[in-house]
């Protein structure tokens, strides 16, 4: 009896290495061309993501996981997000000029569009595509927008592979969808995002009437 339940044991932890490490590599490919299954194995990597990071964080490097996690769960998610109709741009306060005169809210940061920094364009071109702006100091405001409109059903993040990737785990199964635009150099300021990124984003997932 016991012979066989460490038999199904080991037999359950060769099946659990060879599919995280299936799922790691479809990962990787992730960020150079569309994958297959791509919610499937973003689900695979969101189990196995402690013992995974704890890898990454032994021999490797975290944020590394993080960039391929995020990449995949993009992909996942980039045909339900194309359908969503309330849209909101969370982005870290972060990217600010460090004389940011705006002063902050339990909504986040509130933009003066001064123009020392890329959140005067940015606030522009959102409320353009149909998106709101909301500047946060951390992931916790994140549920807190949420909470204060239930009837946001599209959230898109900027933010280090890092917070992309715990925010896109973090609103799994919460009614909305998630998608991200990775940071180019993260931080704690002067932290910096491709904004052709951000406009090619806005472009791809465009609504009829926004211009």
């Amino acid at each position: 009896m016991y012979d066989l339940i460490g038999k199904i044991l080991f037999a359950g932890i060769i099946f659990s290495v060879l599919l995280a490490s299936l799922a790691l590599s479809v990962s990787r490919i992730s960020l150079n061309r569309h994958v297959w299954l791509a919610g499937f194995f973003s689900n695979v990597l969101d189990f196995f993501y402690l013992p995974l990071r704890y890898f990454f964080v032994q021999f490797s490097d975290y944020r590394v996981l993080d960039k391929w996690m995020s990449s995949m769960k993009n992909i996942a998610h980039k045909s339900d997000f194309s359908k969503t109709k309330n849209r909101i741009i969370l982005a870290p306060h972060c990217m600010r000029a460090l004389d940011c005169p705006a002063y902050s809210t339990k909504e986040g940061i509130q933009c003066k569009a001064c123009g020392k920094c890329v959140f005067t364009r940015m606030k522009k071109d959102a409320e353009s595509y149909g998106y709101r702006l909301y500047i946060i100091t951390g992931s916790s405001f994140v549920r807190h927008v949420l909470s204060a409109d239930r009837s946001i059903d599209g959230v898109l993040l900027v933010a280090c592979d890092y917070e992309l990737n715990k925010v896109m785990r973090g609103l799994n199964g919460k009614n909305v969808v998630t998608y991200g635009i990775p940071m180019e150099r993260d931080g704690c300021y002067g932290t910096e995002v491709d904004y052709n990124k951000v406009i090619s984003t806005f472009e791809a997932f465009k609504f009829k009437d926004s211009f």
